[in-house]
C-alpha cells in the first residue's frame, strides 16, 4: 500500500486532474482542426487535375508512412526554423511549444488519414445525387454541405471513430517533447512515490473510460444519422420451401 499521507495523494490526483485537462485540450484542437481540413482536402483532391493528385499523392505517402513522434520532433526541434526560412526575421522570434507542436503535428498526421475516408466515402455515393443537385440548380455550396456531406460523412462514420480513438492513444508521444500531459504527470508521481501500478492504472483507466463514452456517443450519432434510411425487411420464412 502507498506510503503516501492523504494530502500528498490528493496533491498528486489534483496533478494528474491538470495533466488530463491538458490531455484533452490536446486531442480535441488536434481533432477538430484534422477532421476540418481533412474535409477540405478530401473534396479538394476529388479534382481530376494532375498536380492536385500529385501533390495528394506526395502528402499522403508522407505522413501517411512517417511516424507521428517525428513529426511531433520535426515541429518542436525545427518549428522555429522553418518559420525563420518561411517567414523571414518575422518567423525567427517565434518559439514553438510543445502543445503547439503537438496540435501542428497530429493535425498534419491525422488530415492526411481523414481525407482519404471522406474521398472513399464521396467515390461511394451515388452518382445520381451529384446530377439530381444540379439538374435542380442547387447552389454548389449548399449541395456539398446539405446533400453531399451529410451522406459521405454517414459512411466514413466508422473509419472517423477508428481515426478518434488511434489520436487519442497518441496524444501521450507528445510528452516526450516536454509537454506535461496526464501521461507525464502519472510519470513524475510514480517516480516521486516509488508507486508506478497506482498512477499509470489511474492513467489507463482514464483512457479507457474516454473512449468508452466516445464509442457510445459515436453509436448514437450512427443511429441518428441513419434515420430514414430505408432497411430491408428479413424474411422470416426464408428458409421454408414455397
Amino acid at each position: 500500500m502507498m506510503h503516501l499521507s492523504l494530502p500528498e495523494f490528493a496533491d498528486y490526483l489534483r496533478q494528474l486532474g491538470q495533466g488530463a485537462l491538458i490531455t484533452l485540450e490536446l486531442f480535441l484542437a488536434s481533432f477538430a482542426l484534422a477532421f476540418l481540413f481533412g474535409v477540405l482536402v478530401g473534396i479538394l483532391t476529388l479534382s481530376p487535375n494532375r498536380l492536385v493528385q500529385g501533390l495528394w499523392r506526395v502528402y499522403a505517402s508522407i505522413f501517411m508512412g512517417v511516424p507521428s513522434l517525428l513529426v511531433i520532433f520535426l515541429i518542436f526541434y525545427g518549428g522555429s526554423a522553418m518559420l525563420a526560412a518561411v517567414f523571414g526575421a518575422a518567423g525567427a522570434g517565434i518559439d514553438i511549444s510543445p502543445f503547439g507542436a503537438g496540435v501542428a503535428a497530429l493535425t498534419i498526421v491525422y488530415t492526411a488519414y481523414i481525407a482519404e475516408l471522406v474521398r472513399g466515402a464521396i467515390g461511394n455515393l451515388p452518382k445520381g445525387q451529384f446530377e439530381g443537385a444540379r439538374a435542380l440548380a442547387i447552389p454548389p455550396l449548399v449541395m456539398w454541405l446539405k446533400v453531399i456531406l451529410p451522406q459521405a460523412l454517414r459512411l466514413a462514420l466508422p473509419g472517423l471513430v477508428n481515426v478518434w480513438s488511434f489520436m487519442l492513444k497518441e496524444t501521450p508521444l507528445v510528452s516526450l517533447a516536454g509537454l506535461q500531459d496526464l501521461v507525464a504527470s502519472a510519470k513524475v508521481a510514480a517516480g516521486a512515490t516509488k508507486e508506478p501500478f497506482v498512477f499509470f492504472i489511474a492513467t489507463a483507466l482514464f483512457f479507457i473510460v474516454f473512449s468508452a463514452i466516445t464509442l457510445k456517443l459515436a453509436d448514437r450519432l450512427e443511429i441518428r444519422l441513419e434515420r430514414g434510411l430505408r432497411r430491408t425487411p428479413q424474411r422470416r420464412d426464408a428458409g421454408v420451401r414455397a
